[in-house]
């Protein structure tokens, strides 16, 4: 599903609008995949109807990482994702040695459905199964069949060093890549999407062998503005709350 030859012919020109996209390395690549077969898929796909996690910082988000046990041409994008012809072009436009993560923790399919919304943030960056699997670049696949801007939801980027902002509009067929870092701060603004449209997105991580870890392990890291005093509050205890969760009990994410 996949265009291999379209990547493979245009990976110059991707590698370069990566590196120096602002605030810090990110791209979106339009007609990513074959146009006819993930209409197809689109068309298939189920009302997911598992909540995220991320529940206190996101509104009407359900996920559902086992995507490809749906069968069909979600298996083959599943298999698209973790070819290594993919890995290679991959690494080749971010100048980065990763590959995909098989289980897709955290990622598959994500929906936002009615005024859908998701806080900044930065995501974790170790695998929470896999020590040494360090997060180094985010994949997201949009599948919104005849976005509009005024739908709303487009991928917001900030750079918690230095404040400077982008967006990344979320069309169909458009892949976007972004490195997954302490400071690639990202999410989306409350959509407006017609009633019976979501947000919709298949989510795949891109990881690097450590042979051991070269900085702390992280949870996920909310970023909210102080004009919401008691999200501002939540968020600042919400690391030291979720490493005690963790002690008593499982992630469910890789369950979904």
């Amino acid at each position: 599903m996949i265009n291999f030859e379209f990547l493979e012919a245009n990976k110059d020109k991707f590698r370069k609008q990566f590196l120096e996209a602002q605030p810090f390395p990110h791209i979106g690549i339009d007609g990513i995949c074959d146009e006819e077969k993930l209409t197809e898929l689109y068309n298939q796909i189920p009302e997911i109807d598992t909540p995220s996690a991320d529940y206190v910082f996101a509104k009407n988000k359900f996920e559902k990482s086992k995507y490809y046990e749906l069968g069909g041409l979600f298996l083959e994008l599943h298999n698209d994702f973790l070819n290594p012809k993919f890995g290679e072009l991959v690494s080749y436009i971010t100048n980065e040695d990763v590959f995909i993560d098989p289980t897709f923790y955290g990622g598959g399919i994500h929906q936002g459905k009615n005024g859908s919304f998701l806080d900044m943030h930065a995501d974790f960056n170790y695998h929470p199964l896999k020590e040494t699997w360090f997060r180094n670049l985010n994949l997201l696949l949009y599948i919104n069949k005849d976005w509009k801007k005024e739908y709303g939801g487009e991928l917001k980027l900030e750079d918690g060093r230095t404040g400077v902002k982008t967006e990344v509009d979320v069309p169909f067929n458009r892949l976007a890549i972004m490195h997954c870092r302490g400071y690639t701060l990202h999410g989306y603004d409350p959509i407006r999407f017609p009633e019976n449209m979501a947000r919709t997105s298949i989510a795949a991580y891109a990881y690097t062998i450590h042979e051991k870890q070269l900085e702390s392990s992280r949870t996920t890291v909310w970023h909210v503005e102080k004009e919401n005093p008691i999200k501002y509050l939540i968020s600042k205890i919400w690391v030291p709350a979720v490493k005690i969760k963790s002690y008593f009990s499982k992630s469910k994410t890789a369950d979904h």
